[in-house]
């Protein structure tokens, strides 16, 4: 950072196992860091002929398999050696990896030839493009667990203007107590959310990101339509969810829509 000036982009390469989360949180908790650069967002490359032997690794009881959270966190996800696997095999793993991420965009590649443009300046994180998001969270679903019986992508959307007191509320209690809790009373834990909503007296559209217990709410430059409804369009990529509970416990206290039966 003090060679200000002398970077184009920064292509920061972490170990097999690291947990991409932890190095994505700095640009949020260290504000001289994120003064100088932002940040652009998680790609994720997987060994097509290995990546089901990584993602079916049995883990201690209570642990997140690695490669399964490194998948929940991509923006990008690049299924690479694919002329090594049989279609079958390749179809498999992309079930499963859209089981644990419905929401990223995915490129299959082999011997890692990509081009550029796919995987520099994607904006992941900001609200640059919102109007992408918007169209890839309509075509995000609700997953089943595949492989890790846990890490699930939940959508849902909801019309509506809120407060964005109630929905820090919402979140907090979501990212930081850990309140919420699914049917079988496990915690539901997010590993990402990312999100479109109108809050009151803001002409544009808001962004909700968040990776693990930090979270920020930023103002896009794109205006809601005064002649269309306004939707709410939320993602969840985490551990024990539930996506009527989620939903049910956002309308009842950021929608303030009845009573809702959940308790915290």
């Amino acid at each position: 950072m003090q060679k200000k000036g002398k970077f184009d982009y920064i292509l920061l390469e972490t170990t097999g196992l690291a947990d991409p989360g932890a190095v994505s949180t700095m640009f949020w908790v260290d504000a001289e860091l994120g003064s100088d650069v932002y940040l652009d967002g998680i790609i994720s490359v997987i060994d097509a002929k290995y990546g089901m032997q990584h993602l079916t690794e049995e883990k201690p009881e209570g642990l997140v398999n690695e490669a399964a959270r490194q998948i929940a966190l991509g923006d990008l996800i690049i299924i690479n050696k694919t002329d090594l696997v049989q279609h079958e095999e390749l179809v498999n793993l992309k079930t499963a990896v859209r089981s644990i991420n419905g929401l990223a965009k995915l490129i299959e590649t082999q011997r890692s030839r990509v081009e550029l443009a796919e995987v520099l300046d994607l904006h992941a994180f900001d609200g640059q493009t919102s109007e992408k998001l918007q169209e890839r969270f309509c075509l995000a679903q609700t997953t089943e667990p595949h492989l890790d019986k846990s890490i699930v992508t939940v959508t849902f959307e909801v019309s509506g203007t809120i407060l964005e007191e109630d929905l820090n509320l919402y979140i907090q209690n979501l990212l930081w107590e850990k309140q919420l809790k699914n049917n079988s009373g496990n915690t539901m834990e997010i590993i990402r959310l990312k999100g479109i909503v109108s809050i009151k007296e803001k002409p544009h559209q808001m962004i909700v990101q968040g990776v693990h217990e930090l979270y920020e709410i930023e103002e896009t430059f794109i205006n809601w339509s005064s002649e269309s409804e306004r939707i709410n369009r939320f993602v969840f990529i985490g551990r024990n969810l539930d996506k009527e509970i989620l939903e049910e416990v956002f309308a009842t206290t950021v929608l303030k829509q009845g009573v809702s039966n959940v308790e915290f």
